[in-house]
């Protein structure tokens, strides 16, 4: 009987550092808080963050909020050395403009950012290195780069790559 419940101990023991080891270094879940990625991402919404995955433009990301007290999800605008600019909804990178077809629910002719330029608002003249500039995809509703700039690649907790809830949503999430 002891050896029967020493065994249980050692697998238990074994099953809960692996579940350490994993959520620590490889994937973690977590939930959306706020409207700020809407459609793509709702709040309540369950998902699954890797932190193995290299970051890219577009990717949506899971940071340390500047505040230090929550968590966000965003997403990747702007890489180092990136010059960021939005006129009339129209984003510029570096001067070339990038279509957002993430961005589904603006409406026809309606106009959510009249004009931004990273250089003006943050005296940034590009991305610095070693950083991210973030926005959210509802962007009537995101407090993103825009409000408190460029975001450092330490707090960066990984990239959300599946969304596990609600059931009629489970999915990988396509950037």
């Amino acid at each position: 009987m002891l050896k029967e419940l020493i065994s249980w101990l050692k697998a238990l023991v074994i099953a809960l550092i692996i579940v350490f080891v994993v959520r620590k270094f490889i994937i973690t879940p977590s939930i959306v808080k706020g409207d700020s990625m809407q459609p793509n991402l709702y709040d309540g919404d369950r998902i699954i963050i890797s932190k193995v995955s290299s970051i890219d433009r577009f990717d949506e990301i899971a940071f340390v909020a500047p505040n230090g007290h929550d968590n966000y999800v965003k997403r990747v605008i702007g890489m180092p050395g990136d010059r960021i600019e939005i006129n009339n909804d129209v984003l510029y990178i570096n001067g070339e403009v990038y279509e957002e077809f993430y961005l589904t629910n603006l409406q026809e002719g309606e106009v959510v950012i009249d004009y931004f330029d990273l250089e003006k608002w943050h005296g940034y003249e590009e991305v610095p290195e070693g950083t991210y500039f973030v926005l959210g995809d509802n962007r009537r509703y995101s407090y993103d780069s825009r409000d408190f700039g460029v975001i450092t690649e330490e707090s960066v907790i990984g990239e959300v790559v599946l969304r596990i809830w609600p059931l009629d949503s489970i999915g990988v999430i396509k950037h």
